[in-house]
C-alpha cells in the first residue's frame, strides 16, 4: 500500500507555471493545484510502500528549479 500525501509548494516569484509545467512532465503526481495563501502549488502523491518518504520526495520533486520552500502533510487513514 502506498503512502499518500499532500505537498504545498512555494516557488520563487514568476515561476510558478514553470514549476507547475515541471511537475506535470514527472508524472509522478495524483492531483496538482494552483492555491491562494502562502503556498503557490499543492499536489497529492503517492509514495510508493517501500520508498523512504523524505527521500522519495527530495529526490523526485525540490531538485526542480524554481521551488522556494515545501511543507509536507502525510495522511494516515481515508474516511
Amino acid at each position: 500500500m502506498s503512502t499518500c500525501v499532500f505537498i504545498q509548494i512555494r516557488c520563487k516569484p514568476g515561476t510558478t507555471y514553470k514549476v507547475a509545467e515541471n511537475i506535470a512532465l514527472l508524472e509522478i503526481h495524483s492531483e496538482l493545484y494552483s492555491t491562494s495563501g502562502d503556498f503557490d502549488l499543492m499536489m497529492k502523491l503517492y509514495i510508493p510502500e517501500s520508498a523512504d518518504v523524505g527521500k522519495y520526495i527530495n529526490d523526485n520533486l525540490l531538485n526542480i528549479g524554481g521551488i522556494e520552500r515545501s511543507l509536507t502533510t502525510l495522511t494516515y487513514k481515508v474516511f
